[in-house]
């Protein structure tokens, strides 16, 4: 009896849920290479088929993929010169990037076009549960080490947490946490959609232990157009508990954070233009208020708000210290409590140690100063946010070589994974040492940003400052015709439906907008979750359409 039963709930779980998307989900969205390239070779031996369907006219798969291929050949074919043996293997990764963009979102499409809608959303749903039960592990683990109910309040261990937790919650994917926040702002805008309130906090809850100010605001933009243009009254109910969830943990969990983006946000666009120390990484004691950084800032933050607090607890009780070997302390009521720490010692402020991977930086800065020309300067008065100077270098570049514009420099030359990746420095994951490859024009530009402000303290390592970003990567790599194949061909291919689309439409929003913060494609992460849901839209759409 108990075997039959057994075999019944296994056989209505297995027809609830397509298991080979959820297992392709789970091992393609992992950080590692290593684990994505097995992930891709087991879904293809379990759905074996390779009609990918590119056609000039209604194409079954955005064609953008196949032109950025296109493109990459022929620049390949240019800058493979002798002196660039080493180039060779730089060409060959990337197009084999591109071959598992078009490998994956492939197979997503085949799984949409074979499955009911019912059993994706329910993998879709599984899928979530399990990454918030990752996220909730990588908390609770935080917590069991440090013995702290808050981490994002705690400041021992030099700060290792406190307002950088977040960057600690990395999920199922164990990529970074802005890769795991943009997932669940997806999931957000779905469950939405859906009127699954649970599910849907669930994933506003997780996107908020990550602490990503970014996807915070870029989210809450969506949910205000949405609240004011297209959701009925239960979904305005669920966007107002949203911002609810989101106020209280500004306030109470991490009260420190939303200051912090304040700060951030007026150094980097409202600061004065005063020379700081470039070759220095221990932090000011005593600055001027002007030129504090925003690391600086949040350690007088922290410093004041700890303080006060401790001011206020001296005022409410009288404190008696007994001598001895531990000392205890008596309060007014005679109560023995314990000594608390001190705040002001050393393992309750920021390291002023170098970490271990930013060494490689420091060295490469001080062996490269000559073709390095910020990083390379003792003094330097950043004029604006790392990541807008990235994009000033691109257009400066194409000003100076417009034979560049219309295809760019190739891939790997100016701005990519792919270019970082190739500099053995350990940026975006490992590279043969042997085969290191750095484009002059690379060096001089981007990789100089980012050693300039990545070589430094954690306050400066912020999105703001990092010239990651797809449409840089499209343009100085791929040229003026690459960025009109991303808009044309990509994102025209999924808004040409937009009749058929319901959260689709602000699911394209949101990866237009965190197409800003990195390089995505090449992230082989959150693109394939975002095709899989557009393309679930698109047959949602097409379903209701032929029912009426």
């Amino acid at each position: 009896m108990l075997g039959k039963t057994g075999t019944y709930y296994w056989e209505k779980l297995r027809k609830d849920i397509d298991w080979k998307l959820l297992v392709f989900l789970l091992l393609f969205l992992n950080v590692k290479l290593a684990i994505k390239i097995p992930a891709i070779v087991l879904i293809y031996i379990l759905q074996f088929d390779f009609k990918m369907g590119f056609r000039l006219k209604n194409s079954r798969l955005p064609l953008f993929y196949p032109i950025a291929i296109i493109i990459a050949v022929v620049n390949g074919l240019l800058n493979l010169h002798a002196e660039n043996t080493n180039y060779l293997l730089v060409w060959l990764t990337g197009i084999g990037f591109w071959v598992l963009c078009i490998l994956a979102i492939h197979q997503i499409k085949l799984v949409v076009e074979r499955n009911t809608v019912e059993v994706i959303h329910r993998t879709i749903v599984v899928f979530f549960i399990i990454n918030a039960a990752f996220s909730l592990f990588n908390l609770l683990a935080i917590i069991l080490q440090i013995h702290n109910i808050n981490p994002y309040t705690y400041q021992g261990e030099y700060q290792k947490y406190f307002i950088g937790t977040g960057d600690y919650i990395k999920g199922i994917t164990f990529d970074t946490s802005n890769t795991n926040a943009i997932l669940n702002a997806i999931g957000v805008v779905y469950f939405l959609d859906k009127k699954k309130p649970l599910l849907l906090l669930m994933c506003m809850g997780t996107l908020l232990l990550t602490c990503s100010n970014f996807v915070n605001i870029v989210l809450l933009l969506i949910l205000l157009v949405l609240f004011i243009f297209k959701s009925t009254r239960d979904q305005k109910s669920l966007i107002v508990a949203c911002l609810l969830l989101l106020v209280v943990f500004m306030v109470k969990i991490s009260p420190q954070n939303n200051e912090y983006v304040l700060q951030t946000f007026k150094y980097s666009f409202f600061k004065e233009n005063k020379p700081i120390q470039t070759a220095n990484t221990s932090p000011q004691i005593t600055p001027p208020k002007q030129v504090l950084t925003p690391e600086q800032q949040k350690q007088n933050m922290a410093r004041l708000y700890l303080d006060s607090v401790g001011a206020i607890l001296a005022r409410t009780r009288k404190v008696a210290v007994i001598k001895g070997s531990k000392p205890l302390i008596i309060v007014g009521a005679g109560r023995i409590a314990l000594p608390v720490a001190d705040i002001n010692s050393a393992p309750y402020q920021s390291s002023t140690a170098t970490p271990p991977e930013q060494v490689p930086l420091v060295n490469f800065i001080n062996t490269h100063k000559t073709a390095l020309p910020i990083s390379g300067e003792d003094i330097y008065a950043p004029k604006a946010p790392g990541k807008v100077l990235g994009m000033l270098q691109t257009f400066d570049y194409f000003c100076a070589h417009p034979a560049t514009i219309a295809l760019g420099t190739g891939m790997g030359n100016f701005s990519s994974k792919l270019a970082f990746k190739a500099t053995g420095l350990g940026v975006s994951g490992g590279y043969p040492a042997k085969y290191v490859y750095i484009n002059p024009a690379f060096m001089a530009t981007h990789l100089d940003i980012y050693l300039n402000f990545f070589s430094k303290r954690a306050g400066f390592h912020s999105l703001t400052n990092s010239p990651f970003s797809v449409y840089d990567q499209v343009t100085a790599e791929y040229g003026v015709l690459g960025l009109l194949a991303l808009f044309i061909y990509y994102f025209g291919f999924f808004a040409s439906q937009y009749q058929l689309l319901t959260y689709g439409i602000p699911l394209l929003f949101l990866l237009a907008a965190v197409f800003f913060v990195d390089y995505w494609f090449e992230q082989l992460s959150i693109v394939p979750f975002f095709e899989l849901l557009l393309f679930l839209n698109i047959k949602e759409g097409s379903l209701i359409r032929s029912r009426k």
